[in-house]
């Protein structure tokens, strides 16, 4: 595991070592975890306390790569059609990424998207849910030398790490009511399918 973290013990940071290799070896936090209490950035750079902003109110919770993703850029402009229903439902959208705060805003903007995008860059959230990974040397360097902007892993800078996309929808008591995660990053939830799953988690 990338993270200890329960309701008896406060997350601690993961070891440069204990990070997964690659996107197969990444297992998420299962349906009946409470939401890890970590802090991540908003846009404007601001702390964003995961379990004080759901406290009370049932959440999506998005785990993309980054801005850069060709196919997070798709997902993203989906869960924009998908968010007038969800709102119905009671649910709020949050997205985590590996991008920087202040590149949040040019997502944001390209799509027209009304919730709430979210910096990880310290993989403090990534880690906590269980879906970080080392990306393997080969891989690093092929992004690396498209320009892709990756993090580094803390107390790591020689290597960089990615996010397994993932999405884990959160009852108002905190409790994890459905995961669905795929190694694959070319394989994304299907509107239907994300819709049918939070509309159960809210019965």
């Amino acid at each position: 595991m990338t993270m200890v973290c329960s309701e008896l013990f406060a997350c601690s940071a993961v070891a440069a070592d204990q990070l997964p290799v690659g996107a197969d070896h990444v297992t998420p936090l299962s349906v009946g975890t409470r939401l890890p209490d970590v802090t991540v950035k908003t846009a404007e750079d601001q702390d964003f306390n995961l379990v004080a902003q759901t406290s009370g109110k049932p959440t999506v919770i998005i785990f993309y790569r980054g801005g850069w993703c060709p196919y997070c850029n798709l997902h993203l402009a989906q869960l924009q059609e998908a968010e007038p229903k969800l709102l119905a439902l009671g649910y709020q959208i949050l997205a985590i990424s590996t991008d920087r705060p202040e590149g949040l805003h040019v997502t944001t903007d390209k799509h027209h998207l009304t919730y709430t995008l979210l910096s990880d860059r310290d993989m403090v959230a990534a880690s906590a849910f269980h879906v970080a990974f080392k990306l393997p040397e080969a891989e690093r360097e092929k992004y690396l030398d498209h320009g892709i902007d990756l993090p580094s892993i803390p107390n790591d800078p020689s290597n960089r790490w990615l996010i397994v996309p993932s999405v884990f929808i959160v009852n108002k008591e905190g409790e994890i009511k459905f995961v669905h995660s795929n190694p694959d990053f070319k394989k994304r939830i299907s509107l239907p399918d994300l819709l049918a799953a939070a509309e159960a988690a809210s019965r």
